[in-house]
């Protein structure tokens, strides 16, 4: 049969040679078909080139088992562990996923959430654009909906890394590896670098003795910034230099690294560093990094739980904030003088699953 002349469900089904309800639940419920029948129908359908009518399967009240996620990009790997980690749930309980990169640009990310909902998904996970104060939109869609690496407090659905905890983290590891002098860097331009940033300065002054100082320079997302505060710090006097760098991103850190290092003096053993969000990407320095364990792939499972959940409840009378927080743990490294062997690695997760 030519490509060009419209495939029916019933020209399918005779190809196959079985029952046109063989076919239907084929493409809709796979679990009933043998998988030998099953194997024939897909043969037939390729041959003759046939693919769902998905409108006219909504239209015929049938539930469309994909979900959308948005992200802002995909030069970030807690953007790439988000996608893994969704996909991965979402085919657990029997669901697809579809990717959509808004390129950073707010615009794009609505333009995709009305097509997502266009289509009839049955629900969104969304990961907002990097910038300070970010709010939800003040009249979400009628469909479930999450937001991802964000923390929030108005209605809404959200799942997020504990930044006020992983600063607090950070910092216990900075002195109780004995550290006497600590400079925290990077601009606290997103809300989650601003909640580090407490979340050290908590620990800090109600937990040691030691100083820090906090300098608000340097863009989360670029290694030269970090580079050039690395080289600075280094190049004080001895008595005022610190003895350890703590970078607000794994980006910056790595560029501290590399600064100091340019200055002359030694990672770890001068200066140690680390940096603060486990972003894969960005450990391509010439020493190990200290930081957080990456978290993106438990933000993105959890996110799908949150969208089931909506799918499964009836839904509130009053909006409610549903603010799911990742618990962070430690991955120590050699930038801060832990051997291989030393790394720390929480018994109940496996790490292999993360990056």
């Amino acid at each position: 049969m030519s490509r060009q002349t419209t495939v029916t469900i019933t020209d399918v089904a005779r190809e196959a040679g079985v029952a046109l309800g063989s076919v239907s639940n084929a493409f809709n419920h796979p679990d009933k078909v043998r998988p030998e029948t099953l194997a024939r129908i897909r043969e037939a359908a390729d041959r003759l080139g046939y693919a769902p009518n998905q409108s006219a399967r909504m239209l015929a009240g049938g539930k469309n088992r994909l979900f959308g996620l948005i992200l802002p990009s995909l030069d970030h790997g807690v953007s790439l562990q988000i996608a893994n980690g969704a996909n991965a749930e979402a085919r657990k309980h029997g669901y697809g996923l579809l990717i959509a990169t808004a390129q950073t640009d707010e615009e794009i990310a609505h333009r995709y959430r009305d097509y997502f909902m266009g289509t009839q998904t049955a629900g969104i996970l969304m990961q907002p654009p990097a910038v300070l104060n970010w709010q939800p939109p003040a009249h979400p869609p009628r469909i479930p909906l999450a937001f991802l690496d964000i923390q929030c407090d108005v209605p809404g659905h959200f799942v997020a890394a504990d930044n006020f905890a992983l600063g607090e983290l950070l910092a216990r590891h900075a002195f109780k590896s004995g550290a006497q002098r600590v400079a925290i860097i990077g601009k606290p331009s997103l809300n989650r670098l601003v909640l580090r940033v407490k979340g050290m300065e908590h620990a800090f002054t109600t937990e040691s003795d030691c100083a820090f100082e906090v300098v608000e320079e340097g863009a989360w997302n670029s290694a030269h910034d970090g580079l050039d505060l690395g080289r600075r710090l280094a190049e004080r006097p001895e008595d005022t230099r610190p003895d350890f760098i703590i970078a607000l991103t794994d980006t910056l850190a790595t560029g501290a690294i590399s600064g100091v290092r340019a200055a002359g003096l030694r990672v770890p053993g001068d200066i140690r560093v680390a940096g603060c969000d486990g972003n894969p990407l960005a450990w391509t320095g010439p020493v190990p990094l200290t930081t957080i364990a990456p978290i993106g792939y438990e933000l993105g499972r959890r996110g799908v739980h949150q969208l089931i959940a909506q799918i499964e409840e009836e839904p509130e009378h009053e909006p409610e904030n549903h603010q799911e927080l990742v618990r962070p743990f430690l991955l120590a490294r050699a930038s801060t003088g832990m051997n291989r062997s030393d790394d720390f690695a929480d018994p109940d997760i496996d790490i292999s699953g993360y990056l």
